[in-house]
């Protein structure tokens, strides 16, 4: 009991806890974002793993940090533009075209991986970001070391959802992007298009899945391998009706994920015994337990993969 409660009192465990739960936490928010407008973007593994692939090479080839991580923004919305284009415009089954997205991005990273960058046993590595310390903050007991000596893009990740959370309940676009998710027509008859709004929210909840895999190559790692991502699109999936569609929500869950993740790495130690298959498994059942919780009193938007014809009813 003495070793669970120096592995809880570890400022290392939370500070991994934050570190570990940034990809989920801008992947969850783009998947809410696409999903607030009606449309479910299953194709987020494939963008989450082309946004980490392009995003490091876009380093690997002289880009700073920051660009590569613009990089990664712009293609994953430019997948997202792909799946608009056949689930809004063309009005197909969202769940084939996100489906086909995510197989379609996933072999293409390799293929692009593997044709400009010479094979070897090691893969190539670039400089990642580096911890920045926030003044005054840093130097607190326990807390300054776990949340506030982080990479920039964790900092990046709580504001983007911060943000989110205002403009989808404080403004009048977040209306328009809730009421787009909930009855397209009756946003028609207030003078929105519905479909220029499910098209922005895909690109940008798409460009957010970019960032979430390239935070995976140019912050937890420096480098790229094609299955890196290992099923964390699915888990936002996941995460998305745990927060009831709602972007605060969206954060705790990624942390709670996060937390059950890095425990049991810890946990590892302590308990020696147990075959490491269990506490691999353990962060996944405990999600699941919390998802059928927290789902059946979830409130699903109505308009959520029903397509959108002008003028039907």
């Amino acid at each position: 009991m003495s070793a669970l409660m120096d592995i809880l009192a570890s400022a290392g465990l939370w500070g991994a806890v934050l570190r570990i739960a940034t990809p989920l936490i801008f992947g969850t928010l783009g998947a809410l974002l696409c999903e607030r407008s009606g449309v479910l973007n299953l194709g987020i593994e494939g963008i989450m793993t082309f946004g980490a692939m392009i995003g490091w090479l876009a380093v690997y080839n002289g880009a700073d940090l920051w660009t590569g991580l613009l990089v990664a923004a712009v293609c994953g919305g430019l997948f997202g533009l792909l799946h608009a284009a056949l689930t809004v415009t063309l009005g197909l089954s969202q769940h084939v075209s996100g489906l086909g997205v995510t197989l379609f991005a996933s072999s293409f990273s390799y293929y692009v991986f593997r044709l400009l960058v010479p094979v070897a046993g090691t893969p190539p590595t670039v400089e990642a970001f580096e911890p920045i310390a926030l003044p005054g903050l840093s130097d607190l007991p326990f807390v300054g070391p776990a949340f506030f000596t982080q990479t920039p893009p964790t900092y990046l990740a709580i504001l983007i959802a911060l943000v989110l959370g205002y403009v989808l309940f404080r403004t009048p676009l977040g209306l328009a992007i809730r009421m787009t998710g909930e009855n397209p027509h009756a946003a028609e008859a207030q003078g929105i298009n519905p479909m220029r709004v499910r098209y922005g929210a895909i690109i940008a909840g798409s460009a957010l899945m970019g960032v979430a895999g390239a935070f995976l190559t140019l912050s937890a790692f420096n480098s790229f391998f094609p299955t890196m991502v290992q099923g964390r699109g699915w888990i936002c999936i996941a995460l998305v009706v745990f927060s009831s569609w709602r972007p605060s929500r969206a954060l705790l869950g990624a942390l709670l994920f996060a937390f059950f993740d890095g425990f049991q790495v810890r946990l590892q130690t302590v308990l020696d015994i147990v075959p490491y298959q269990v506490f691999l498994m353990m962060p996944y059942l405990l999600s699941i337990a919390a998802l059928a919780v927290m789902a059946r009193r979830a409130r699903v938007p109505q308009a959520l993969m029903q397509p959108y014809r002008r003028g039907e009813r």
